[in-house]
């Protein structure tokens, strides 16, 4: 190799570290390249109406704000005094679970107690988790600044990005050669529509979801429907992992009101999650990129484990990303067209052997006569 060239593979090594020190950072602004994106058919459709650009921007983030300020607005203030109930009777829902636990370890037999081993771990690591989570609720709290921070840059960049799109694009382009640029420019495109349908879809989805957990919850009389059904809708947001995760809370606090609502409840979800696959994900999503569910599973799991919360906040757009990228780059411009070029290689070689045949044949009667 020469001298150049390991200079490019340390510079190459090297960039990889980077960004691996910064990967938080890096989730940070394709975050905001993704609200940006959505944010951008807003501004464009302002457009239309021959509003200027810098004043279409303004309006969208203030529309954007507005709905997020109004929402927390009408839901925040019940949010609060629900969570006040649940400090006042979170000793008696640790207390119950005690209990309940000590009734179950005196109903199973011992013989059975030892083939399920895990049960009694089990419950008492939950009674444990819920113990923490308790007891540093106000630990929690005080984090909180550095999430300010982070909201705070995220939301700059987006501005940022809105405000102009097209300089960040065209550099993001002149990473590639000259002869596909034009044709990055054409992915970048398809990642656009992607996006802004999968993102629209997952919207109407969570708001959907979350209705019904409302109403659900509250027919049944479980505590805390509206924190629930927020957190139901909010947790839809992540496939697979989520729906299961927003199960957990109101089945605690039905199990301890009776067993026959836990049971109800478990119901409720089901039956929600039979709606969402068979109904409304068909209905919503026609414009998403189709996503396999192993890989999306599998991709929920990785990224969460690489990057944190915010790996599995982005896992999907990150999916939707990498996937249009490999099937237009690597599959239609690199496999596809190298498969294409074997097969004119042995049509040329049939060719070549047919001609020689034939040439053969042509000299050998040409020597008989």
């Amino acid at each position: 190799m020469r001298f150049g060239q390991w200079i490019g593979i340390f510079a190459l090594v090297t960039s990889i570290y980077i960004l691996w020190q910064i990967r938080q950072i890096v989730l940070v602004v394709f975050a905001a390249v993704v609200l940006a994106t959505v944010l951008n058919q807003v501004v464009q459709f302002l457009q239309k109406y021959r509003i200027k650009r810098g004043i279409a921007v303004a309006i969208s983030v203030v529309l954007l704000l507005t709905i997020v300020v109004g929402f927390f607005a009408l839901i925040a203030p019940q949010i609060v005094d629900q969570l006040q109930q649940f400090s006042d009777f979170a000793p008696k829902t640790l207390e119950r679970m005690r209990s309940w636990n000590n009734w179950l370890q005196n109903a199973i037999p011992e013989q059975w107690l030892e083939d399920i081993r895990g049960l009694r771990t089990l419950t008492q690591g939950l009674q444990s988790w819920l113990s923490r989570l308790v007891n540093n609720f106000f630990a929690l709290l005080s984090r909180s600044l550095n999430i300010v921070v982070t909201f705070l840059l995220f939301f700059v960049l987006t501005v940022m990005l809105l405000l102009d799109p097209s300089p960040y694009r065209r550099g993001f382009t002149l990473l590639f050669p000259a002869f596909y640029r034009q044709r990055v420019d054409e992915i970048l495109s398809e990642c656009e529509t992607s996006l802004v349908g999968w993102i629209k879809g997952t919207l109407l989805t969570m708001f959907l979801i979350g209705c019904l957990s409302y109403v659900g919850l509250l027919i049944l009389g479980v505590r805390l429907p509206l924190v629930n059904a927020v957190l139901a809708g909010l947790l839809e947001f992540i496939p697979n992992v989520g729906p299961s995760l927003s199960l957990i809370p109101p089945l605690l606090l039905a199990l301890v009101d009776a067993p026959w609502k836990a049971a109800a409840v478990v119901a409720l979800y089901f039956g929600i999650q039979q709606v969402e696959s068979l109904i409304v994900v068909p209905l919503v999503m026609r414009s998403q990129v189709s996503l396999l569910p192993a890989v999306t599973l599998l991709a929920v799991v990785v990224f969460a484990s690489f990057f944190g919360f915010l790996g599995l906040f982005l896992a999907i757009p990150l999916v939707i990303v990498f996937q249009i990228w490999i099937k237009e780059a690597l599959v239609k411009d690199v496999l596809n067209n190298w498969w294409g070029d074997k097969k004119d290689h042995h049509k040329q070689d049939a060719e070549i052997v047919d001609n020689g045949t034939s040439n053969a044949a042509v000299e050998d009667s040409e020597a008989k006569t």
